[in-house]
């Protein structure tokens, strides 16, 4: 298949085909972020996403879910996706479950009925990246929108009958705005309501704006116990219909994975325990974008 440069794909899609339909991200300017760099957004040529739909038919005969690459498919024009989904139901028909990232601003280009159609033709669940509820360090990392926008596509995308899986990132405040960034994006999540929320812990990455802020004393990253401290906050402070909280990303000290609302009380806990020091946490060496 025609995977062009790194493919980055949600843990939960580990076995699906990865169908690269565009390169790169839409957005590209949020300061943490090292995934595309050095891959300009682009939409790839319909011949070459039908070519990759014709050797997956032939050769991916085990897999049963298809995820679209790269950072936002989403954004591609409703036509475009139309006729991908509907290649693959025509070509992948054992297909069951169709994926994506997808940010606010190409959610918002959809209107309610092009979700419903994207919907009806197979796609699934939605990846959306919150990352915080807090104004000021969404502005500060570049973000497309502030807190209510994302949080008001999101819904607009668990309205349109996808599963909801949302990103936020413990430490992307800081030192300086830990506790706020923590309590502004519990608030937001609860707001939102997703299926699944996915925890990481930040890394700085090497050639990204916030690393270089880091570098000059800009941007201080919250010690093991601050990133801790915030993880509780956020899991105290989010009150969800339903749905699972997963901290369990190779990037975080304490793996979690919690089912709420009935896990809340024993994953506080196990954090208080880490806290304080009954519980080992994952060392440096070993944790991982």
């Amino acid at each position: 298949m025609d995977h062009q440069g790194m493919i980055i794909r949600p843990p939960s899609e580990a076995g699906s085909i990865l169908l690269q339909v565009t390169l790169g991200c839409s957005h590209g300017r949020c300061a943490f972020c090292g995934a595309y760099q050095g891959k300009r957004f682009a939409i790839k040529p319909r011949e070459t996403v039908l070519a990759d739909i014709l050797y997956a038919a032939r050769h991916c005969v085990d897999q049963r879910r298809v995820f679209l690459c790269d950072g936002d498919a989403m954004i591609l024009p409703q036509a475009r996706l139309v006729e991908i989904l509907s290649l693959i139901r025509e070509h992948l028909p054992r297909v069951t479950r169709v994926g994506t990232y997808a940010n606010a601003k190409s959610l918002k280009r959809k209107t309610d009925a092009e979700l419903e159609e994207l919907r009806g033709l197979g796609l699934g669940i939605v990846y959306m990246g919150l990352e915080s509820g807090d104004d000021e360090t969404l502005r500060a990392m570049g973000k497309n929108g502030d807190a209510a926008f994302i949080v008001d596509q999101g819904r607009r995308a668990r309205a349109a009958g996808f599963k909801l899986n949302v990103t936020v990132i413990n430490g992307l405040g800081g030192v300086a705005r830990s506790e706020i960034h923590a309590v502004e994006t519990a608030r937001a999540l609860t707001r939102m309501d997703p299926d699944q929320v996915g925890a990481l812990s930040l890394m700085l990455v090497p050639g990204t704006p916030l690393h270089e802020r880091a570098e000059r004393g800009e941007f201080e990253l919250p010690d093991a116990r601050g990133i801790l401290l915030e993880l509780r906050a956020m899991l105290a402070g989010i009150d969800l219909t339903r749905g699972l909280f997963l901290a369990n990303h190779a990037s975080n000290y304490l793996p979690l994975k919690v089912r709420l609302p009935s896990g809340k009380a024993e994953a506080l806990e196990r954090i208080d325990q880490a806290l304080a020091g009954r519980t080992s946490l994952r060392s440096e060496s070993v944790r991982r974008l």
